[in-house]
């Protein structure tokens, strides 16, 4: 059995983006759904037996139609090429009051063919073309549906926390104890399991966040267990497999080293010692790179621009297509000396940049020991200048030459 995992579409991102000429669209979103039609053409053209999404299709929690129609295209894609989906909801897709429906619920209401949407814990024995696959699924569950008023009186945060940790934990063991020891079973879940490494989610997570131990979401009775929310795919224990899907398309600059992509998971028919024999596969997808251009203007540098412009020109293969951040470190002398427009100029391969400066704030040395500006000469001042500077003494030199023939010039009139 061929089973494809991934996780965190987060479908609205548009941070970097631009606005697409041909379809309207932020460039962001184009980038997005890119990934998703990857996804979506190599379950397609593999004959993958399931696709399972571990929650948040969306970034927002009430996605925009277009945002909504685009997500229903893919989705039909699979379900029309007889292709069942399963799909979990995460802390993304819930609504924003209680009584709402969740972000993937419609394909429930309107029991679209092949596809399968869990809100809350359940057992789901889907046909596929190799045979019957049981999902235990545990979405993200908000701390109401979990405890009452009552069993949260009189707790602190961390206890409350804890309570939670016991209570998630019994409900995978209880839907556990319903599998069918004969067929193959994952466990889909949108959680934070402690000791994963985390990105840019940390950011996004709304309210502090509830966790399992990897000992929690290990049973026997799973093949296999994928999960969603953290950005990083990881694995976090070999047998059996508990394993991050990580999400498809970099969001920031914190995701700038993660790779991103999703798992092929192959069950095996037969046990071997009691298991399953089950192998997975991490495939890599081509996302929109993030490029960090730093530069250090020192203070003796009287071109800061080509300064800027050499650097950036350093990277220019990297640059290109790329969301581009540049970061100039230079004194306030030197800042109004910098050509901007040369500066984007130079950036205009890239996909989208940004311009941020660092403006350093000398600070002041003393002219003279123990002495004030009226007590020194004005050549004085400048050598002491240029002293504070660590100006090179061939060119400190000539400039203290030009500075006595200007001061020379002012005091005569000439």
């Amino acid at each position: 059995m061929k089973i494809l995992h991934f996780a965190d579409l987060h479908l609205g991102v548009e941070t970097y983006g631009r606005i697409d000429p041909t379809t309207g669209l932020s460039s962001r979103m184009g980038d997005f759904l890119k990934a998703l039609d990857r996804v979506v053409d190599y379950a397609i053209e593999n004959k993958v037996d399931l696709v399972l999404f571990c929650g948040d299709a969306y970034k927002s929690r009430e996605p925009t139609q277009t945002q909504q129609r685009e997500f229903a295209r893919r989705i039909n894609r699979l379900s029309t090429s007889g292709i069942p989906i399963f799909l979990l909801i995460g802390n993304h897709d819930l609504p924003n009051a209680i009584g709402k429906a969740t972000t993937t619920e419609i394909f429930d209401t309107l029991t679209v063919k092949n596809v399968y949407v869990s809100n809350r814990p359940g057992v789901y024995r889907i046909p596929t073309p190799s045979g019957i696959v049981q999902v235990v699924s545990l979405p993200w569950l908000r701390r109401s549906a979990l405890l009452t008023k009552e069993d949260t009186k009189n707790l602190t945060f961390e206890q409350i926390n804890q309570r939670l940790q016991e209570v998630m934990t019994e409900v995978i063991a209880t839907k556990a104890e319903e599998l069918d020891p004969e067929l193959p079973a994952v466990l889909a879940a949108h959680v934070w399991v402690t000791g994963a490494k985390v990105g840019s989610e940390s950011s996004m997570t709304i309210g502090q966040e509830h966790a399992l131990l990897v000992s929690n979401v290990i049973h026997p009775a799973f093949d296999y267990i994928a999960l969603g929310h953290i950005h990083k795919h990881q694995l976090l224990n070999e047998n059996p497999p508990v394993v991050y899907a990580g999400s498809l398309e970099r969001l920031d600059f914190g995701e700038v080293e993660d790779e991103k992509g999703f798992y092929i998971v192959d069950i095996g028919p037969d046990k071997e010692g009691g298991r399953r024999k089950v192998s997975f596969d991490f495939h890599p997808l081509d996302g929109r790179r993030f490029v960090t251009v730093s530069v250090k203007i020192e203070p003796e540098d009287i071109e800061p621009t080509a300064t800027v412009l050499r650097a950036i020109a350093e990277q220019e293969d990297n640059i290109k297509d790329a969301i581009v951040r540049l970061q100039v470190s230079l004194s306030a002398e030197l800042e109004g000396q910098l050509r901007d427009s040369d500066i984007r100029n130079a950036l205009r391969e890239a996909h989208y940049f940004t311009i941020a400066k660092e403006i350093r704030r000398e600070t002041r040395v003393r002219l003279g020991e123990g002495g004030t500006a009226e007590e020194i000469t004005p050549a004085q001042a400048l050598k002491a200048y240029l002293e504070s500077k660590k100006v090179p003494s061939e060119r400190a030199k000539v400039l203290l030459e030009y500075g006595e023939r200007l001061i020379q010039e002012q005091r005569t009139g000439l």
